[in-house]
């Protein structure tokens, strides 16, 4: 199971990694256009037409675009007083929390994951747009489709976390690093 793991871990992470970029393209994208709209608003009296569509679209894409990596790299909010403090003391028991906050966060984003799904098919069937006709309009479901994408890969990163943690519940040995990151650290 070790190998297999962490190629799964691997690949999983790399998929994660892409996802951030994308991510981090789209933030530069943003900037673009914004300086634009407001360069050719002052200068040309001539804005960019769909900026603030664009712009609320694009932050709850990135948002869920870079929310793997962000679990991946344990920069999610929560309180590590009690869970540093049992990192050399009992990595058992910090392991069990570890899982246990691991297996609700994968609850949680199975629920959302579960909830998208049906917006994303009716913004697809029905072509749902923002903007206004004649002036600016922009299909939402590949902004729903993103959401799904996002979902999904933090479910898979979380399910590997889930491993991780039983995996050193059951030994008490610490997992390996996997492309530099601790597994232990990114949890």
């Amino acid at each position: 199971m070790g190998q297999a793991f962490e190629y799964a871990q691997r690949v999983i992470d790399r998929v994660t990694m892409a996802l951030n970029v994308v991510g981090t393209l789209l933030i530069l994208a943003l900037m673009l256009l914004i300086n634009g709209d407001v360069l050719g608003r002052g200068l040309f009296d001539a804005p960019i037409s769909g900026v603030p569509e664009l712009v609320s679209m694009s932050i709850v894409a990135i948002v869920f675009l870079q929310v793997g990596q962000a679990f991946r790299m344990g920069r999610f909010t929560r309180t590590d007083a009690l869970i540093s403090g049992l990192s050399r003391s009992a990595p058992r028991v910090r392991a069990f929390l570890e899982m246990i906050y691991c297996s609700a966060g994968l609850g949680i984003v199975l629920v959302l994951l579960q909830a998208s799904y049906p917006l994303f098919q009716k913004s697809w069937d029905r072509g749902t747009y923002v903007g206004t006709v004649g002036d600016f309009i922009a299909p939402i479901w590949p902004v729903k489709l993103t959401i799904l994408v996002g979902c999904s890969i933090l479910v898979l990163q979380l399910f590997m976390a889930v491993i991780r943690a039983l995996m050193l519940v059951w030994s008490g040995s610490p997992a390996q690093t996997v492309d530099g990151v601790s597994p232990h650290d990114a949890l």
